[in-house]
């Protein structure tokens, strides 16, 4: 038995903290809620918040927001493919795109559903992930304007997304440079410089975020608080709005190192032995969890006395020293989550969700 927890005053507590940023900086914000994976209780207690802007990547679970609350507004966050262009003009006011013939498809659709649909086109910054090239942005926008039923209403970028490009102020202001330019060639005004994440955050908090950028998407930092320059907990934040909680299904005391002849794992991994090890024991507890469900590497235990050494498709093993907790069959031990952790967690049919 595994379960995922969600802390909901701890869930506030964050939220509030990041509402009290970003009012102090003339900035709107939206909630990233595709760490959910759709879950209705979950996306319930963010838009419970009061969170009236919610992005996501998953047509399927901005079906599920809108269904909760219509008068939200859902922002896709990735260029559309062509097969859901339908879907995301239903269920999106908004989507993030690069391409033109993508624009030219939901203008058609938007036309047909007689709704109006914005963009924000996502400009390429240098982590080479979605991205118009800067040389062709003007081009690109001189198309858009002219077509029916779309609205562009901001310029963005994703940075720290593939390559681990980080942001800066430099960069953060020739982003807002290309907008001034589009308003000035175009007489047209575009309401946001989207070009805030959670890795964008500790910007703001140090004062190094240019006056320009007045938009962010938020996600990481919402459930774990985390400064992704230094790695550390944002100071006033909550690391732990997820909390995992797995039985523990054997315990005993066994040698640290294996008996018998060693080739790869499962993993395609072969132990190398720590010669230091031999004649040494250890209480050696499965938990009733695996790859199947989470990579080892992204759980943090909360109890120091636990040491992960590894995990099977269904099982995941522990040292935990000589037991002076006394763990026993059937106890639970917990573990905080890295956020790719829990995005498999949630994604897994085999882990219940529950909110505290």
């Amino acid at each position: 038995m595994a379960y995922l927890k969600l802390y909901r005053d701890k869930l506030r507590h964050n939220y509030e903290f990041l509402q009290h940023v970003f009012k102090d900086h003339n900035i709107e914000w939206g909630v990233v809620t595709k760490l959910f994976c759709g879950n209705e209780d979950y996306i319930r207690e963010v838009i419970n918040l009061g969170a009236r802007e919610i992005h996501d990547s998953r047509v399927s679970n901005l079906r599920v927001i809108k269904n909760i609350d219509p008068e939200v507004q859902t922002v896709y966050i990735k260029p559309p493919p062509k097969k859901y262009i339908r879907e995301i003009v239903k269920y999106a006011d908004v989507s993030f795109n690069t391409e033109l013939e993508t624009i030219r498809l939901l203008s058609k659709e938007a036309v047909r559903q007689e709704r109006k649909h914005m963009v924000i086109i996502m400009i390429e910054m240098g982590d080479l992930r979605e991205g118009v090239m800067r040389e062709e942005l003007i081009d690109f926008y001189g198309e858009i304007f002219r077509l029916p039923n779309i609205e562009v209403i901001g310029l963005g970028t994703n940075l720290n997304c593939l390559h681990g490009v980080m942001p800066s102020s430099d960069k953060l202001i020739q982003l807002a440079l290309y907008k001034q330019i589009i308003e000035l060639k175009f007489s047209r005004k575009i309401r946001w410089v989207s070009g805030g994440t959670t890795v964008v955050l500790p910007l703001i908090l140090r004062g190094d975020l240019p006056d320009s950028v007045n938009h962010f998407r938020i996600g990481e930092a919402l459930y774990f608080g985390v400064d992704l320059f230094s790695g550390d907990i944002i100071e006033g934040m909550e690391p732990s709005v997820l909390e995992l909680f797995t039985q523990v299904i054997e315990i005993h005391e066994k040698p640290l190192v294996p008996s018998g002849e060693l080739a790869a794992n499962p993993q395609g991994e072969t132990m190398r032995i720590d010669e230091e090890l031999y004649g040494k024991t250890a209480f050696r507890a499965i938990l009733d969890i695996g790859y199947l469900d989470i990579q080892p590497d992204f759980l943090i235990p909360k109890s120091q006395d636990i040491e992960i050494v590894d995990a099977s498709s269904d099982m995941l093993v522990v040292n935990v020293g000589q037991n002076e907790r006394d763990l026993k069959v059937g106890d639970m031990v917990s573990f905080q989550l890295k956020y790719v952790g829990a995005l498999g967690l949630m994604n897994s049919n085999y882990i219940d969700k529950y909110v505290e």
